[in-house]
């Protein structure tokens, strides 16, 4: 299973898949598309931040899970993570705007042509694992994008949110277990009683 640094990998994914896709058009340098709040974009014109991470119940498995003859793990859980995506142009004032939209539109139409993240843009544990990410674009309501930025002194950017699932974290919790060695079957009687 993955471990705790799931969440990294799977961002650095969706990171890699935006750089091999929006560069050379309309993304110049692969190095302009990073995981970063777009509240410090620096010299970023796309950026991916992880604003929320819920568990899936309907994926919950409790208890443990035998590792070996002596040893149980406790079951790893799957999350969704959220992402808001923010494009962020250099452009004069005059072609922001538009700039940002061709910006926007090129990452939408690679996650759409791409709901499962290709295995080349996993890494680490997740790769190890063969893990399967899917991505999709969250339906937000405008209220909630407005409640992500009303809480810095920030103006509001043209931004998406972008689901990714099947990443899973393993637990460290293990227990020792003894298998049973020996069953003793008798028929219930006690000595000097009649069968």
């Amino acid at each position: 299973m993955a471990d705790y640094t799931a969440l990294t990998e799977a961002g650095m994914a969706i990171v890699e898949l935006l750089r091999d896709n929006l560069t050379p058009e309309p993304l110049g340098n692969r190095e302009l598309i990073n995981l970063c709040s777009p509240h410090e974009s620096e010299n970023n014109q796309l950026t991916l931040y992880l604003y929320h991470i819920e568990e899936e119940a309907h994926n919950l498995s409790v208890g443990y899970y035998s590792v070996d003859n002596s040893t149980e793990r406790f079951r790893p859980a799957r999350y969704t993570l959220h992402f808001l995506m923010t494009p962020h142009s250099k452009a004069p004032a005059q072609m922001k705007e538009a700039d940002q939209y061709r910006i926007l539109g090129a990452a939408i139409q690679t996650l759409r042509d791409n709901p499962v993240v290709p295995q080349k843009y996993l890494s680490g544990s997740l790769a190890a694992e063969n893990t399967q990410l899917h991505v999709s674009i969250d339906r937000v309501p405008m209220e909630q994008l407005l409640k992500i930025w009303n809480n810095t002194s920030k103006d509001y950017k043209l931004s998406m949110v972008v689901s990714v699932t099947g990443v899973t974290i393993d637990s460290r919790l293990e227990r020792r277990v003894q298998r049973v060695t020996e069953v003793v079957i008798g028929t219930g009687e006690k000595k000097g009683e009649p069968a």
